[in-house]
């Protein structure tokens, strides 16, 4: 396929709320509050609100930069750019985004089966023997596989008529959703402890945690952004050449900040009005402490539909977006039919995560070695080439741009302080990976 009959967005607003719609996703409102709660609730959100604005920007930027210049997915992208050697960048962040896609789903079908389950009540007797009981096994994969074609549907149908549609229906309804729960979450008797651990840090303790609360935020800020993974690669190469991706950049980074901090103000009042401990559930945490408080209140099964289905808005905005690169590559690559392409990666992401959908210690398994790994590892590289590489880097982000010293900060801060940043990030990340990993694959071989 040439960049002449390549599809491109429709509107600004499109791209947009399509970048916006898969940064947000389970990210913010699945992973982002257990992260929280494992490293100590509001240090964590400190540093990761830095981590965010000092790294995740400008590395949003390069990412764009790579994208938009070369029109073609993160695989092809280097090669077409001049820089084969280069691919292997690219190739982790589709091998990265697959293996996430793989897993996403399944808890997306986890949330795909309390929605449902909200309006009869299923799970408000028993919280945590009702999600031990679907969150593995055929019920899972049931779902899993129901939820893959929701999104390859979606996927299928391309670019202006499948995601540019679909995102301008699900962002705006996500937010709404998330608006009335959090107003909701305020008259809650456990509202001040909850915001009181969200939202004010203890003294000390970011300098006594800092070397697992740093690689954990960085994790998340890659994982919520869409950093590593291809994806803001892909949709930033049907950009026309007339946007400031800066502009365009802000807008995304700002809009997924907010809903990750009204994720949290959603959720912790939720869990500190039933006593449950933040980070205690893990990968279940969304699922036995929220669906448990929700059992108690008035008129909980229409507040529990509200909630999962909330969950599943921002879980299919994320999908469609992981799926999109591979598509894009087998699209490019291949020249195959769009529907055709989505079938055979649908499927592919079906089969990887079957077991993902059968013990859930696969699931943190592909968890942990994506947001340890392959992340901070794909956004090191990306970064190194962008800053010190790529010569056209800097005429690619000037476009629209009316500050002339902005495009020349922002070359000096990728080479120095986020490549830095990211390389004691990646060095930890690795560190606790090896640390951690052998523990997690013992657990998956005595199950």
């Amino acid at each position: 396929m040439s960049s002449t009959d390549r599809e491109q967005w429709a509107t600004r607003i499109g791209f947009i709320l399509a970048a916006v719609g898969s940064a947000v996703g389970l990210g913010n409102i699945w992973r982002f509050p257990f992260q929280v709660g494992q490293e100590g609730g509001a240090a964590f959100l400190v540093v990761y609100l830095a981590f965010i604005i000092l790294i995740g920007l400008p590395a949003i930027l390069v990412e764009f930069v790579i994208g938009r210049r070369s029109e073609r997915n993160p695989i092809d992208a280097f090669e077409r750019l001049g820089y084969r050697a280069w691919t292997i960048a690219g190739l982790l962040g589709v091998l990265g985004g697959f293996i996430i896609m793989s897993f996403y789903s399944v808890v997306a079908g986890w949330v795909t089966r309390y929605t449902l389950a909200s309006a009869t009540g299923a799970y408000f007797a028993e919280p945590a023997e009702y999600f031990m009981d679907i969150a593995a096994g055929t019920d899972a994969l049931l779902f899993h596989l129901l939820f893959m074609g929701l999104t390859a549907i979606i996927v299928g149908l391309g670019i202006q008529r499948g995601i540019e549609m679909a995102v301008k229906l699900l962002v705006p309804a996500l937010v709404a959703l998330m608006v009335l729960l959090i107003v909701y979450g305020f008259t809650l008797d456990g509202a001040v402890q909850g915001y009181a651990y969200y939202l004010s840090p203890e003294p000390g303790a970011i300098a006594a945690n800092w070397t697992s609360i740093l690689p954990a935020a960085a994790g998340q800020a890659f994982f919520t952004l869409s950093l590593g993974m291809g994806i803001m690669i892909t949709y930033a190469s049907y950009i026309d050449d007339e946007r400031s991706l800066v502009g365009d950049g802000a807008w995304i980074v700002g809009l997924d900040t907010a809903i990750a901090i009204m994720a949290g103000l959603m959720i912790f009042p939720v869990l500190f009005t039933i006593g449950v401990e933040p980070g205690a559930g893990g990968a279940g945490e969304l699922f036995i402490g929220v669906g448990g408080a929700i059992a108690g209140l008035p008129g909980s099964r229409i507040i529990g539909v509200l909630f999962f289905g909330t969950v599943l808005v921002a879980a299919l905005s994320s999908a469609i977006s992981l799926t999109e690169v591979t598509v894009s590559f087998l699209i490019d690559r291949f020249g195959l039919d769009r529907p055709v392409a989505t079938g055979i990666v649908a499927g592919g992401i079906f089969l990887l995560g079957i077991p993902t959908a059968l013990d859930l210690m696969v699931l943190e398994l592909y968890d942990q070695v994506t947001a340890e790994l392959f992340l901070p590892l794909t956004v090191f590289l990306l970064v190194l080439f962008v800053g010190w590489f790529y010569d056209e880097a800097l005429d690619e982000v000037s476009k629209g741009v009316s500050a002339d010293w902005l495009p020349g900060a922002w070359l000096w801060h990728v080479r120095t302080i986020i490549l830095v940043v990211i390389g004691i990030t990646l060095i930890l990340s690795i560190q606790g990976l090896i640390e951690t990993l052998p523990e997690t694959i013992e657990a998956i071989e005595l199950l």
